[in-house]
């Protein structure tokens, strides 16, 4: 349910350097380590919230699409760490591959989402989860076993998104968990316009970041979060083989307990790319103003935007964003898990 007459902030261009922030630190680990290995390393300094059943909300990704996060990681957690939990993803607004549940079935077996079950929550229907402090939403609709799972695990592809600028956890729950016919209408689609399209901008992150603290509020104080920073092109997943080539380069991998801290975190190490390596990611950020994403989760209270950043490769010694990604190399190259046809793989055939 949508309230009425709201205001968007304005700030979604404006990047705060960390210096520049105030209020309390939350913890954050990192490696450099993009790999099975490193996801289990960092899933254990964050996986004692987990009780339960465990959901683990990951964008499965279009069909065939190169950038999705690779399966044997995925694989090798479950096997390992987490053998009774459950990949959640919900139904798509838009007609692709994954429009419909027998249509979104197809694209997981051909994205290889084989290994484990895999609950589509909005294929038999929706429920309202209340938003505690919005100021577009007083409730917003989920697919309805989502609300089955005593736990989530918030795995995310950290990456750029053509109207959200970038793609972190907010992104993942606030539009992933939302309900393809309901919920994400109510995110993207001003009332009665023929444009689906027709929320952008701050008022766009906004209403993604109250969707998200349904979620969270609803799962709290059982929920993590790990953003993969990987294959990071300024294109969602949503748009498969035919997003843009990845320049970024890779980073590492995130998790914290705190939602803002980890998205903050991601968009700082970015930002603290040598040699300009984050131009074309920060471009796509500020020009859609997916800034407006972190001021207003701090807004809603929905964690902290200072944050100790844990290197799990060196001791756990406490480091800065620039000091984690002083080293990496301003060149993208494919790994050896880029196995789809994309974009990505054929330019370096």
């Amino acid at each position: 349910m949508q309230k009425t007459m709201p205001v968007p902030g304005t700030d979604g261009g404006r990047y705060v350097p960390f210096d520049a922030r105030t209020g309390d630190r939350s913890v954050v680990f990192f490696t450099r380590d993009l790999s099975e290995k490193g996801l289990l390393k960092i899933y254990d300094r964050v996986a004692s919230v987990l009780t339960g059943k465990v959901a683990i909300k990951l964008h499965t990704g279009e069909a065939e699409g190169p950038n999705i996060i690779p399966r044997p990681w995925v694989r090798e957690l479950i096997d390992t760490r987490l053998p009774n939990a459950t990949i959640i993803e919900t139904n798509t607004y838009y007609e692709g591959s994954r429009y419909t549940t027998e249509e979104h079935r197809k694209t997981l077996v051909t994205n290889g989402w084989t290994f484990c079950p895999v609950d589509i929550t909005d294929a038999d229907g929706v429920a309202a989860l209340p938003v505690h402090g919005g100021k577009w939403f007083t409730e917003m609709h989920v697919g309805m076993s989502m609300l089955n799972y005593d736990s989530l695990l918030v795995l995310t592809h950290f990456k750029g998104h053509m109207m959200g600028g970038f793609g972190g956890s907010n992104k993942n729950i606030g539009i992933g968990c939302a309900d393809g016919r309901i919920g994400k209408k109510e995110i993207h689609t001003v009332q009665g316009s023929d444009n689906m399209w027709s929320i952008a901008e701050e008022e766009l992150m906004e209403r993604i970041s109250e969707s998200t603290k349904a979620t969270i509020d609803f799962f709290a104080p059982h929920v993590c979060y790990i953003n993969t920073m990987r294959n990071m092109s300024v294109s969602c997943d949503c748009e498969g083989p035919e997003a843009e080539p990845v320049v970024t380069p890779d980073v590492g991998i995130v998790a914290s307990l705190d939602i803002l801290a980890a998205d903050n975190a991601c968009v700082d190490l970015i930002y603290s790319l040598p040699e300009n390596g984050g131009k074309a990611l920060i471009e796509r950020i500020e020009t859609r103003h997916g800034l407006r994403q972190l001021s207003y989760m701090k807004e809603l209270g929905m964690g902290n935007d200072r944050y100790t950043l844990i290197d799990l490769d060196n001791g756990d010694a406490e480091i800065t964003a620039a000091e984690a990604v002083k080293d990496i190399d301003p060149l993208w190259l494919p790994d050896r898990y880029n196995t789809f046809p994309g974009r990505n793989k054929r330019r370096y055939q």
